[in-house]
């Protein structure tokens, strides 16, 4: 789960201490059983592409496809809409990640990934925009990204956040929600004028990922900006452990894009993408956390022998070529 944006090397247990996210993952692999378990499965083809996916691996109980074509990885057959929505909003591992451990790393995950998103969103409104653009939030969790950019950006943020356990930390804050989901978001709920809609780790978790963008486009008009973050699975560590990574955990994260089928489904969603980048700072020190399960006999010699330094400009290659697991694409409504 390379989820950084930007700097010097990230250590995961600063903002995901390995105790309280692998209580996450057992909570999270009972709920399969209850909210799954029962549900019917349909195959799904590629999200990006629409070619039909050959099967990579299964993992708790879900088959993952990668497509031949585009490399997207994706869960298929997949689970009806309906399950997931009655998962995201019940769950007690969803409820577990928006309490105990958002309460345990809130301050951590504030300085080292959110003050960074919020700077990095101001610079795209400034490249691609203009300083009258609100921003909106979508899934916007915890609420702390939404402070850190009502901090340096002086317009209107609003929140938009289905679960309730979330949407009530961001109301108790003095923060503006629309508790819903973004398919039952009306325009009139929203800022008037230009708008920047930011979507953070939220794409991976889509049953439908093209509907969801197609939602988002409608709200947007000429102009307006789409900066969104997600997993992909040419990111290196995703590719090295594969089934063994824990970014593959689903029900969360049953869809792994990567920056050339990302351009696909944005552009099939009407959108013009302006920037694919991908600014991770923790694929290094996730394998070497797994260093055993990794599947190249390279990449385990160098994270056993290099260098802290090495180790670092290993990353910033990374980051800057194109091969992190955690992308970014800035797009616009033509």
């Amino acid at each position: 789960m390379t989820d950084v944006a930007g700097g010097t090397r990230l250590r995961e247990e600063e903002i995901r201490p390995a105790d309280l996210f692998n209580e996450y993952l057992r909570l999270a692999a009972i709920d399969v059983g209850t909210y799954f378990s029962e549900s019917d499965r349909s195959p799904v083809s590629c999200p990006a592409c629409g070619a039909s996916g050959q099967v990579a691996f299964a993992k708790q109980g879900f088959v993952y496809e990668e497509c031949p074509a585009c490399e997207t990885l994706f869960v298929s057959p997949r689970p009806p809409a309906e399950a997931f929505s009655r998962y995201y909003t019940e769950a007690p591992s969803v409820e577990f990640w928006a309490t105990d451990f958002y309460r345990a790393t809130a301050e951590s995950r504030r300085e080292k990934l959110w003050r960074p998103k919020a700077q990095r969103v101001v610079d795209a409104i400034t490249r691609h925009g203009d300083e009258r653009h609100s921003v909106v939030d979508i899934g916007g969790g915890y609420g702390i990204f939404a402070e850190e950019i009502a901090a340096i950006w002086n317009h209107p943020v609003t929140i938009i956040e289905p679960g309730p356990a979330l949407a009530e930390q961001c109301r108790s804050r003095g923060l503006h929600v629309v508790q819903a989901f973004l398919a039952d978001v009306a325009d009139g709920d929203l800022p008037l004028g230009p708008r920047t809609f930011t979507s953070f780790e939220l794409f991976e978790h889509l049953h439908d990922p093209l509907a969801f963008l197609n939602d988002v486009a409608s709200l947007m008009a000429s102009g307006d900006l789409l900066l969104m973050t997600t997993l992909s699975s040419h990111g290196i560590d995703i590719r090295s452990l594969w089934d063994k990574s824990k970014s593959v955990s689903p029900p969360h994260h049953v869809n792994f894009f990567n920056p050339v089928s990302l351009r696909l489904v944005l552009e099939s969603a009407g959108l013009e993408v302006l920037e694919v980048n991908t600014p991770g700072r923790l694929d290094i020190d996730i394998m070497e956390g797994q260093v055993d399960d990794v599947d190249s006999r390279f990449l385990r010699s160098f994270l056993r022998t290099a260098s802290s330094d090495d180790k670092a400009e290993m990353q910033r290659l990374l980051a800057s070529s194109g091969w992190s697991s955690h992308v970014e694409v800035i797009a616009r409504r033509p």
